[in-house]
């Protein structure tokens, strides 16, 4: 079985030094925590808040920057819980994309009083989570999600 492939693509306009080890590294703990075995392809691109606002805008109608979007690939409403999902020919599952705003993570970083590291370390986490069925439209589901981001960044941080 192959590793997950993580495809990271960090805005040259953002003149960020961020580790892709790093990044790749809280991909693939989110993605060992939840189980997922299969060899799996997921986008990671950081960007700045105007390209956010633009994808916000074009694909949820909603006209404002965001911290995080994720663009799953995994049909949601046509796939039975009791059926496995089909391997594709070339056994790679593409799970989506996740597009997080460095200025909003930085923002949010000072808001709360951590380190822009902790900022998009969860806000990572959410987005992979978001790929693979969670979310948090309902409080009993943000409770389940919120959870989850916990138990996943206790671990990331414990190791």
């Amino acid at each position: 079985m192959a590793k997950p492939e993580i495809n990271i693509s960090i805005e040259q306009n953002l003149s960020v030094s961020l580790k892709r080890d790093w990044l790749r590294g809280i991909v693939l703990k989110t993605l060992e925590v939840e189980g997922i075995a299969s060899s799996a392809e997921i986008g990671l691109v950081i960007t700045d808040s105007k390209t956010i606002q633009k994808l916000n805008r074009i694909y949820r109608g909603i006209d404002k920057s965001t911290d995080v979007l994720a663009f799953h690939m995994i049909p949601r409403t046509s796939q039975k819980p009791e059926q496995p999902f089909v391997s594709p020919p070339d056994g790679m599952h593409h799970l989506g994309e996740v597009v997080i705003s460095y200025t909003q993570a930085g923002k949010q970083a000072q808001e709360q009083g951590h380190s822009i590291e902790q900022e998009l370390a969860l806000l990572i986490v959410h987005g992979v989570l978001h790929l693979l069925g969670y979310d948090h439209e309902l409080p009993h589901e943000s409770q389940r999600m919120r959870t989850k981001e916990n138990a996943i960044l206790e671990r990331l941080y414990s190791t």
